[in-house]
């Protein structure tokens, strides 16, 4: 499976953005998908998970609320509203081939290249 990130840029705080990720490989479909994001000299932290089949969802408590994991065919997607400062970050997906919940970068065995979010105050 390979990941393609984008949809990252520049927005002042309370506006939003929706990142994608693009999927290739017959076998991204059966892939639970997540997002991470790092801030310079921070640990890359989870964002959001989604199963397979798009039935269950789960977020970091600093985002839920606020943004939104979905998926289609070869692409997931993550809105995020009501951006913050805090929020900026490089911004990963990634997928991995059981249905566990990792809530940090281990377990998760394919990540895209990374899109950069910037909130200004």
């Amino acid at each position: 499976v390979q990941l393609q990130a984008s949809g990252g840029g520049l927005v002042q705080a309370g506006g939003s953005l929706r990142l994608s990720c693009a999927g290739s490989g017959h076998s991204f479909r059966h892939y639970s998908m997540g997002w991470f994001r790092q801030s310079p000299g921070k640990d890359r932290e989870f964002v959001a998970y989604i199963n397979p089949s798009g039935s269950t969802t789960s977020y970091a408590d600093s985002v839920k609320g606020r943004f939104t994991i979905s998926r289609a065919k070869t692409t997931v997607y993550l809105q995020m509203n009501s951006l913050q400062p805090e929020d900026t970050a490089v911004y990963y997906c990634a997928g991995q081939s059981s249905s566990t919940q990792f809530r940090t970068q281990y377990g998760w065995g394919y990540w895209g290249q990374g899109t950069q979010v910037t909130v200004s105050s």
